[in-house]
């Protein structure tokens, strides 16, 4: 089998600029490549980065799912420490607290154009957990 990496995953907006800078201070990452419309972001120290694409026709996902309502096609974990500070900080950056919270140990949030994404607490039993890097 050939050798393959996942560099990116890339979420659509009507504006790539506006989400990606949402992104950028809720991940405390650094915009890498900026054009018109796609910019990536990647976490301090290289890894998979995050990229957005302007497409004016994005319709925000609905959650939880409805039938006959845009279909979630995908949503981001994104492992913390604390997931009381962690959730402060992601309402201070402007995402919005999703009304159904199915886990204890996570917090689901939509992002200012209505992507789902988590806020969890690893569990340290877990092998394919990823640490949560120190500076964020």
């Amino acid at each position: 089998m050939a050798h393959m990496k996942l560099s990116t995953t890339v979420l659509e907006a009507p504006d790539a600029r506006e989400l990606a800078e949402f992104y950028r201070q809720l991940m405390g990452w650094e915009m890498c490549e900026q054009e018109e419309k796609w910019v990536t972001l990647t976490p301090p120290g290289g890894g998979t980065g995050l990229s957005f694409q302007t497409d004016p026709e994005y319709a925000s996902p609905t959650w939880p799912a409805k039938p006959g309502q845009q279909q979630m096609q995908a949503h981001l974990d994104i492992a913390v420490e604390d997931l009381e500070a962690a959730s402060a900080h992601a309402l201070t950056t402007g995402a919005t607290l999703a009304d159904y919270q199915p886990q204890e140990r996570a917090r689901i949030f939509l992002d200012p154009v209505g992507h789902p994404f988590c806020l969890y607490v690893p569990y340290e039993s877990l092998s394919c957990d990823i640490p949560v890097p120190e500076d964020g």
